[in-house]
């Protein structure tokens, strides 16, 4: 009988040691509970810390592998296959919808940009947030110019301004006044020369901006090298006669005057061809030049045989 209680009792002392030792136990982990939320906050805020300083130091690092002030283009780096640049938080760099020349060929050589129609202190605004890699005056080409690296990858070039109000190094948000409009390089009239590059690449803006409608084309743009040549093309397209039915021209030409004259009204084919009249130049003169009459001309343009042309009138003809 004492051996059966003695069980009894070890048995009794053995499960309220058990129950004590696990309600112990459970009481630690409640206590470390809150400790381990801290600590893993802590952690997060370090590493988001770490993440933005990285990304301030060199946007878009896993792109570029360094962060240069000094070279305007850069060159031999490698370019992806294929990358999706994230068009969301966009600025329109400016609010002016006239673009007066196109990405692309254009006199013999290639046109990496965009010209939009500004005046003299316009303001200039970021694309899209980002560090200001370059701030520069270039006499004989974009003159006052600025440079920025977007965290999406991109960097876009602001050209021919009268001012710049950032420095290098300078982190941004998107629609941060970078620059007043201006006339500085070599131009021929005010203007905003926008570019938009990857890894040194010129992208056609045309891709990603509406400037026509103040708006980008989508919430993201997948650039493939392989395709890259049609679509700029098709966006030269879109964006350009097809767009303009309402009468208005994107001229591919520089802003020889202080604003180029816009063709008649009319809903032109995509075949469609213009001309810009240069000084001195004559009817008869663009008709040979074009391989056309200057009847055709007359009926295209609704004008007369003895108008005063003007420089830069765009006329259509054929």
């Amino acid at each position: 009988m004492n051996l059966l209680n003695n069980l009894k009792t070890t048995a009794l002392l053995s499960l309220m040691f058990f129950t004590t030792t696990s309600a112990a136990g459970q009481d630690l982990l409640a206590r470390q509970a809150p400790v381990d939320r801290k600590m893993k906050a802590v952690d997060s805020i370090a590493l988001n810390r770490l993440i933005e300083q990285e990304m301030f130091e060199n946007p878009a690092g896993d792109l570029y592998d360094e962060w240069d002030n000094e070279l305007t283009h850069y060159q031999g780096m490698s370019l992806p296959d294929e990358t999706t640049i994230d068009l969301r938080g966009f600025c329109m760099p400016t609010e002016s919808r006239v673009v007066t020349s196109n990405f692309g060929a254009r006199w013999g050589r290639q046109h990496k940009g965009i010209d939009v129609k500004v005046y003299i202190g316009d303001t200039i605004r970021a694309a899209f947030s980002g560090k200001v890699r370059i701030v520069k005056y270039e006499p004989r080409g974009y003159g006052k110019y600025v440079v920025i690296r977007h965290y999406n990858g991109l960097e876009t070039y602001y050209g021919h301004m009268s001012k710049q109000l950032v420095t290098e190094n300078e982190e941004v948000k998107a629609g941060d006044p970078i620059g007043l409009g201006g006339n500085t390089g070599r131009s021929t009239g005010s203007h905003l020369h926008f570019e938009t590059r990857i890894c040194g690449v010129a992208l056609n803006p045309a891709l990603m901006f509406d400037f026509r409608n103040q708006d980008v084309v989508g919430d993201f743009y997948t650039f493939r090298r392989s395709k890259y040549a049609a679509e700029s093309s098709l966006a030269n397209r879109l964006r350009g006669v097809e767009a303009n039915s309402n009468g208005r021209f994107e001229v591919d030409a520089d802003d020889d005057s202080e604003m180029a004259i816009a063709a008649p009204a009319a809903s032109f084919a995509p075949e469609t061809h213009f001309h810009k009249v240069k000084k001195g130049e004559t009817l008869q003169a663009i008709a040979r030049k074009c391989h056309t009459t200057v009847d055709a001309i007359c009926r295209l343009n609704h004008i007369g045989k003895n108008i005063r042309l003007m420089p830069g009138q765009i006329l259509k003809y054929n």
